[in-house]
């Protein structure tokens, strides 16, 4: 008999599963001993090396890449566009849940030693950036709609005030759904190694419970599904309204970027989102479980959630650094700041004619339109 009646999977705040629990399990029909070969040294692999080596590259580029936006952004916070206010609070955003990565690598291979409270504070941080970062991905994408399909009667709504506020009672939302981590999330030893502790859901018993599998069901709606209809929905019209209109130059760069920005964050998320309704579903006993099922989600979920953070990464490249008025004033940063005048000393009155050209051609689409 290998199916396993009665299992206990820990599951930290970033959303990875720790399977902690004896080789040996007992169902509690007939009592007997059943016995389980895990695998632990390959999951112990997993989080030893390769969720180190991917979350050491995605938050390095992370970083760099959404500190630059954010940088940029905020020396001329006076007169942002509106697009623009929407990468600075999603730039805020990734950062945030950046931030909560080194906590996650750290768990992984020696256990949770940074206490209570900051258990609950980052398992707050790290779900209320994922929701809100993905949501506002969505409102860019409606943004998107309003300036292009319905250019005139958006005017009202498109104004920097009611951005901000949009913006402000997202976050408002997002720490609304997410705010019962603290509550549930708890630190513990481990059942089988009580030298190490994780945070997990822990707290009040069947309530954690209940509470991971409606967390589950807000990734699933708040984080993917919400963002996604909304942004092909969103795109899928802006691309028909540029079709119909005769501006080739500019609807080409538009029409690209908005499908690459959906076709991104599809393959980011869905493996991920798959993994977790898959396991989902074997905690709620809808499909039979066993050692390898088990073993394989658990390694299926480090790999599919690290794709999806590296989202974080290339928000940055899709929104911002393929336009030219961003380049523009990256470059005038690093000026500034005499890291880049050296380089660009003697090829500045070398390409100026043609960065001219470019940029006249360039700029009209990406700020314009994406």
């Amino acid at each position: 008999m290998n199916q396993i009646t009665e299992n206990v999977i820990l599951e930290s705040f970033s959303g990875y599963f720790y399977d902690d629990y004896e080789n040996v399990t007992e169902g509690p029909s007939d009592g007997k001993m059943y016995i389980c070969n895990n695998e632990s040294n390959q999951l112990h692999l997993f989080h030893t090396v390769f969720q180190p080596l991917v979350y050491g590259v995605v938050f390095f580029l992370g970083l760099i890449g959404n500190g630059l936006l954010l940088t940029v952004l905020l020396k001329r916070r006076r007169n942002l566009r509106i697009t623009e206010i929407y990468l600075l609070h999603l730039a805020l955003a990734d950062l945030l849940l950046l931030f909560t990565l080194p906590f996650v690598v750290t768990e992984g291979v020696v256990g949770w030693l940074f206490g209570n409270f900051l258990c609950k504070l980052l398992g707050l941080v790290n779900r209320l950036n994922l929701v809100c970062g993905s949501l506002l991905l969505a409102c860019i994408g409606f943004d998107r709609y309003l300036a292009i399909v319905h250019a005139i009667p958006s005017l009202q709504t498109r104004r920097p005030k009611t951005v901000h506020l949009t913006c402000a009672l997202l976050w408002l939302l997002c720490l609304f759904v997410t705010i019962p981590n603290m509550v549930f999330l708890s630190v513990e030893k481990g059942k089988n190694n009580p030298s190490r502790f994780f945070c997990s859901y822990n707290n009040h018993a069947i309530h954690a419970n209940n509470w991971m599998l409606t967390s589950r069901f807000i990734t699933h709606l708040l984080c993917f599904f919400l963002p996604l209809v909304i942004m092909g929905y969103c795109y899928t019209t802006v691309i028909i309204t540029l079709c119909q209109s005769q501006r080739s130059l500019e609807k080409q760069g538009a029409i690209r970027l908005a499908l690459l920005v959906t076709l991104v964050f599809c393959l980011c998320w869905l493996p991920y989102n798959i993994t977790i309704f898959m396991h989902t579903l074997v905690v709620l006993g809808a499909v039979p479980e066993s050692c390898h099922t088990r073993n394989t989600l658990s390694e299926a979920i480090i790999v599919t959630e690290s794709i999806g953070f590296s989202h974080c990464c290339l928000n940055p490249i899709l929104y911002a650094f393929i336009g030219v008025r961003f380049r523009r004033d990256l470059l005038q940063l690093f000026a500034k700041i005499k890291c880049l005048r050296v380089c660009l000393s003697g090829q500045r009155t070398k390409n100026s004619n043609r960065v001219s050209v470019s940029e006249a051609v360039t700029t009209t689409t990406s700020s314009q339109y994406i």
